[in-house]
């Protein structure tokens, strides 16, 4: 279909030399290959996803993003939004992921709590405005990679600070310390909505919960660590609904999210078991393409009846899933979390990991001379303790799990 982009915003918070431009890129395709070709998004190769990336088969964070921006890119296309634009705002959702995912994510923001916490989505802003070494303002100080205002805006999940929001008390997309970009790039946003996001974020977001809720299904099923049988068991589904109700959708009644549930797993999507075999894996793979289109389809559809068949950009509209779909959704994140991510064996795993994280964050303190060599500019140029502290989770924050697994092994 022939779409005007003119709703989109090209602008740069520092201007470039056009000279230096690829003619055959336009800005939004030039935002989406500086995130491909920037060091964070390398080093999700080797940031956990769910389980730990100890194999060539299991998703981390890097194949995970690929897998949103493939959804991501096709849903938003399909309803009109500039497809660059939604690719790279999914490309870059997970940059600001520390080692060992959410569970890392928990460790640094309870050690730096008091210096404004720590939040991945609010990380990730920061390493796209500031921390990655594309362009700089006259004075040298890093502006990042240098995206489009709308890019930028894309990418912002939770578009508010620490504190602005009563429906996400524990999320937000913004340090105080970046400030300053964050109010440019929300400039656009409509007046007294300040926290609307625009609906290419919503597309990434949408496409997030659809490739994690089921692919991180699939690797646990592929594991051995998600018996299908229970999943057709009345007690596991009540098990599985009140989780769900509990961690991820609190205004859904328990009975709803196990109807669906049960709905769902009546449909046959879900194999009743996993053979052995190729025709064992075609079965799983088949199961995530249905589910993954029929995610997307619901949603699509939805948002087309409430807006029409006009392209749908920025601030125009907002993307619509069913509840019924939602429920669906949440039920297959809570499969997850109940047999893969709360197991004993995963709470020592977790323990063992929020270790290393507060090893490393003591460590950095005390011996700042081990700072990569950009974070340690950052370190001797910060104007004060604070300052100093948010660079040393910065430097946290960049590792890989491997890397910090050796660094805290071999510095203790």
């Amino acid at each position: 279909m022939s779409t005007s982009y003119s709703a989109y915003d090209r602008q740069r918070f520092v201007r470039e030399d056009p000279v230096q431009k690829r003619a055959d890129r336009d800005d939004f395709a030039r935002d989406r290959a500086r995130v491909l070709h920037s060091a964070g998004w390398r080093r999700l190769a080797s940031k956990t996803q769910v389980l730990q990336p100890h194999n060539d088969f299991i998703r981390n964070r890097l194949t995970h993003s690929l897998e949103v921006a493939q959804i991501g890119r096709e849903f938003g296309e399909v309803i009109g939004c500039n497809a660059d634009v939604v690719d790279t705002a999914c490309l870059a959702h997970d940059l600001g992921h520390p080692p060992f995912g959410h569970n890392g994510e928990a460790a640094l923001n309870e050690l730096c709590g008091h210096i404004g916490g720590f939040e991945g989505n609010a990380q990730t802003f920061r390493i796209l405005t500031r921390l990655e070494a594309k362009r700089s303002r006259p004075s040298g100080a890093s502006v990042g990679l240098n995206l489009t205002r709308a890019s930028l805006d894309a990418a912002s999940k939770y578009p508010w600070s620490r504190g602005e929001s009563r429906s996400y008390p524990t999320k937000f997309g913004c340090y105080a310390d970046d400030a300053e970009i964050f109010g440019w790039v929300r400039a656009t946003a409509p007046s007294g909505r300040y926290q609307q996001r625009c609906v290419e974020a919503q597309v990434m977001d949408w496409a997030d919960d659809v490739a994690y809720s089921v692919h991180d299904v699939e690797d646990g099923i592929t594991f051995g660590l998600i018996d299908l049988r229970a999943l057709r068991s009345p007690e596991e589904r009540g098990t599985l609904a009140d989780l769900a109700r509990r961690i991820y959708a609190p205004h859904l009644e328990t009975a709803q999210l196990a109807g669906s549930f049960e709905r769902l797993v009546a449909s046959g999507v879900i194999p009743e078991e996993l053979a052995a075999g190729r025709h064992g894996v075609a079965a799983l793979k088949d199961m995530t393409s249905r589910l993954i289109g029929r995610f997307v389809a619901a949603a699509e559809q939805a948002t087309r009846d409430k807006y029409g068949d006009g392209p749908l950009t920025r601030y125009a509209a907002d993307v619509v899933i069913p509840v019924d779909v939602l429920a669906e959704c949440v039920m297959l994140k809570a499969v997850a979390a109940h047999f893969v991510m709360m197991t004993d064996v995963r709470r020592i795993l977790q323990a063992e990991q929020r270790r290393i994280i507060a090893t490393l964050f003591t460590l950095y303190q005390e011996h700042p001379d081990r700072l990569d060599p950009m974070f340690a500019e950052d370190y001797e140029a910060a104007p004060g303790d604070a300052a100093a502290l948010r660079v040393v989770v910065d430097q946290i924050a960049s590792l890989t799990d491997h890397r910090a697994r050796t660094l805290a092994e071999s510095w203790s």
